[in-house]
């Protein structure tokens, strides 16, 4: 395949696994250039910077936290990390593979193949059970059911969830959901784990309980996390400051010891 990506098992911990270069994001802001607009003789809709000419390398291994208020671009810039989202200039580089070089098919497979999503919301299907939920990007990888299963079932038992594995996600706690969200994000044996706002939806003591776990179960993983909450954010390697869709602090804050 034209453009493909770099297994995990053949990725080099000496360079960057992830790389931005001036990378941004700009949306139009709904159809019509408004009534402002119209005044000063627009003719397009006003544009946002979610992201703005963004450079970064993230090293194998590493732990990187993006902090910033609501609206600094945390959530958009995981997106162009991860493939889901496409720049609309600059580029970003996964081992060396230019992403947006990609067809839509092949950054989907790339995503399966080496990227977790852990999503603010958890995103889990309310008509699957905990270990089907778990289950599911090895569905769309082929692997067969037996497999499948026997994945999951390891990986929630790992988290403590061996009793909930048949339960749905309307059975389970704000912090059981979260741990399936987790699960489903490993279940591939990714080499990089993105997580936006892994704690947003939980009190204080069940979010401090599911980053101790999460650091477990994605240990030796690279993880870029998006946060505004400092205890998650002690957790990193290191902190990138976003203001604006652009790096406030050009030398990132060091975190953990």
């Amino acid at each position: 395949m034209a453009g493909a990506v770099t297994s995990i098992k053949d990725i080099d911990s000496s360079s960057p696994i992830v790389t931005a270069r001036n990378v941004t994001k700009i949306y139009k802001r709904g159809s019509e250039p408004g009534l402002i607009g119209r005044i000063l003789g627009r003719s397009e809709p006003p544009t946002v910077h979610a992201v703005d000419s963004v450079s970064l390398e993230i090293s194998s291994g590493e732990i990187v936290g993006l902090a910033g208020s609501s609206g600094s671009g945390k959530s958009t810039l995981l997106h162009l990390l991860s493939g889901l989202e496409q720049p609309t200039a600059g580029t970003v580089s996964f081992q060396g593979t230019d992403l947006t070089t990609l067809s839509a098919r092949e950054r989907t497979r790339h995503r399966l193949e080496n990227i977790g999503i852990v999503f603010q919301r958890f995103h889990l299907l309310d008509s699957l059970s905990a270990r089907a939920n778990v289950a599911l990007p090895l569905v769309e990888l082929g692997v067969p059911k037996s497999e499948r299963r026997k994945r999951a079932t390891e990986l929630l038992e790992r988290i403590g969830l061996e009793d909930r594995i048949t339960h749905r996600p309307g059975e389970l706690s704000g912090g059981e959901q979260q741990r399936v969200a987790i699960a489903r994000a490993l279940i591939t044996d990714p080499a990089l784990v993105i997580a936006d706002e892994p704690t947003g939806e939980l009190d204080t003591e069940t979010g401090r309980t599911i980053l101790e776990e999460f650091k477990q179960v994605a240990e030796n993983r690279t993880i870029v996390l998006a946060s505004h909450d400092q205890e998650t954010l002690e957790i990193c390697d290191r902190v990138i400051q976003l203001r604006d869709g652009a790096i406030a602090n050009r030398r990132t804050q060091e975190i953990r010891p």
